[in-house]
């Protein structure tokens, strides 16, 4: 399945205004579905959910939206349009490793990284990127190998550590995986950080059958924390959420969708009978 894996963004009641500013800025890109409580919409093809959970949980840098760009004017075009409003983490500049990259904050709290990626075919424009920091730190490349066997379709695409004789020698310095098809980035953040991750950011995980969402549940949970309505918080302290794909579609029927709503505000883990009965 095609974007079987996606990013929940965890906003007050913002989550149409944001999706709005973000489909502005990439081709083929649309609202596909609109609730009070949930938005769906993709960029550049990319499925992502908005959620208005109210203010409980905060969007914070340990999950950015990472995005390959193919020339300095579409760079300084997207940072321009994406810090109104927000501020800068790292300036746009040219680095070391790009010839023109940023790293801001939006005014909804989301977190972009910018960067130009030269003459090289782009095969997914938009990805999400990992931060391990404070006691996480050192634990990019164990969170890779851990992903990629859970998930068909799943590689090490790229895994670069600090070298040897520096003070983070052996971590992560940038990584590219795969987890079913969709590229990702982890890297360890050294130095003193004032986040990590938490349920501001969250990776849904569509699933077909019951049996689907058994795996995904008793391998994520492995060293981590069963939450409520299908969310979890596996070892790293990563949030995830395994729900039934064919949720949306019962949560949409106006009859039932209330029903459903009831059943699952009881649930851990998702029961797909429980809801198709209800």
């Amino acid at each position: 399945m095609v974007n079987q894996i996606h990013p929940c963004l965890w906003f007050d009641v913002q989550a149409k205004e944001a999706a709005n500013l973000y489909c502005s800025l990439f081709k083929n890109s649309r609202i596909s579905a609109d609730t009070p409580i949930v938005v769906t919409f993709e960029l550049d093809g990319n499925k992502f959910m908005g959620l208005n959970g109210g203010p409980k949980f905060k969007i914070n840098p340990s999950i950015s939206v990472f995005v390959l760009c193919e020339s300095v004017e579409e760079t300084n075009t997207l940072w321009e349009k994406l810090i109104e409003g927000g501020k800068a983490l790292i300036p746009i500049d040219k680095y070391d490793w790009s010839d023109r990259y940023g790293w801001l904050q939006d005014r909804f709290g989301l977190s972009w990284q910018i960067s130009l990626e030269g003459n090289a075919p782009i095969k997914q424009k938009i990805r999400s990127s990992m931060l391990f920091t404070g006691n996480k730190f050192g634990m990019a490349e164990a969170a890779i190998n851990f992903y990629t066997s859970i998930f068909d379709h799943s590689s090490t695409e790229l895994l670069m550590h600090y070298p040897e004789g520096s003070e983070n020698a052996g971590k992560v310095l940038y990584s590219e995986f795969k987890l079913h098809h969709q590229n990702m980035i982890a890297m360890d953040g050294p130095g003193v950080h004032d986040y990590t991750f938490n349920e501001g950011i969250s990776f849904v995980v569509e699933c077909e059958s019951q049996k689907e969402i058994d795996y995904y549940w008793e391998r994520l949970t492995e060293g981590g924390r069963e939450s409520m309505c299908g969310w979890l918080e596996d070892k790293f302290g990563v949030s995830w959420q395994i729900v039934p794909a064919i949720l949306g579609k019962l949560m949409s029927d106006p009859e039932k969708g209330p029903k459903v709503m009831q059943a699952f505000l009881k649930m851990r883990k998702f029961d797909i009978e429980t809801l198709l009965k209800a």
